[in-house]
């Protein structure tokens, strides 16, 4: 039986060589807040930009509990045919948009005092 020979060079018309990838001594890009939280919630609930800036600045946990009660709060004001809802929770006020299950801003205690909070129609509070 004769040996088998790898075949190399053959050009197919209209087909162009792939190069293979060079290293750019980059490493792969680290998971960001916004990932990891998507992650740990159970169902689909966003968190908006702002309202993950305002988490990492103010330095809010959003454990696993708290992810719990947002998403009972959620699902109530959504069973309530709430659009937008204010949800204070522990020391902690967010306002989301049901409809789209978005968080779209989150204020600590520190800094609930003397807000005004606009174009909402409902709150939930747990």
């Amino acid at each position: 039986m004769s040996e088998i020979k790898p075949i190399k060079n053959i050009h197919i018309p209209g087909v162009e060589k792939v190069k293979p990838q060079q290293r750019t001594g980059r490493t792969a890009p680290k998971q960001s807040f916004k990932d990891i939280l998507a992650s740990k919630l159970n169902y689909p609930l966003k968190f908006s930009g702002h309202a993950l800036a305002r988490i990492q600045r103010r330095e809010i946990v959003m454990d696993e509990a708290k992810l719990d009660k947002l998403r009972s709060a959620v699902d109530l004001a959504d069973k309530k045919g709430a659009r937008s809802s204010l949800v204070l929770m522990d020391d902690l006020a967010l306002i989301v948009s049901i409809k789209n299950r978005t968080v779209i801003t989150a204020i600590d205690g520190k800094h609930i005092k003397e807000n005004v909070f606009t174009n909402i129609d409902s709150a939930v509070i747990v």
